[in-house]
């Protein structure tokens, strides 16, 4: 198994760039209410170190999820899926390595820069991760 080529399965890549921004606004909401539904357990003090439980949470949330369905609920919602190089859906190694490439290019702005015009002008819409780890993002209902 491998991945689709782009030209000649476009349909596997139409739109993904798209509903990966749409993916990515879902799972910021999803995060910042787990946070808030967290913050009475903190006694509220979570409120000082909030950015930290975001990025925290966040960052278990994106590896949960991903490793368990190879998208987070984002993803689901819009219809796309993470694969990796042989086309297989992730496991709970690529869902670490996927989400610690997400944070460190989201720590740099010039790297999430580099990452969105890559996504914008490359075949695959892959992001700088996806280019490292050599995965991509697809469509879910076209049968790979």
């Amino acid at each position: 198994m491998s991945l689709p080529d782009p030209h000649h399965m476009p349909q596997f890549y139409e739109g993904v760039t798209a509903k990966r921004l749409f993916a990515w606004l879902i799972d910021s909401v999803v995060i910042v209410a787990i946070c808030l539904a967290i913050l009475p357990f903190t006694a509220f003090t979570g409120l000082f170190f909030f950015p930290l439980l975001m990025l925290v949470v966040g960052f278990a949330y994106r590896v949960v999820t991903i490793a368990n369905g190879s998208a987070t609920w984002g993803m689901w919602f819009m219809a796309i899926e993470l694969r990796g190089p042989t086309g297989a859906r992730f496991d709970l190694a690529q869902a670490f390595l996927h989400t610690l490439g997400y944070s460190v290019s989201l720590a740099m702005p010039l790297l999430q820069v580099v990452s969105v015009v890559l996504m914008l002008t490359g075949a695959r819409g892959q992001g700088l991760t996806d280019l490292v780890l050599g995965s991509v993002a697809l469509n879910r209902r076209q049968g790979l």
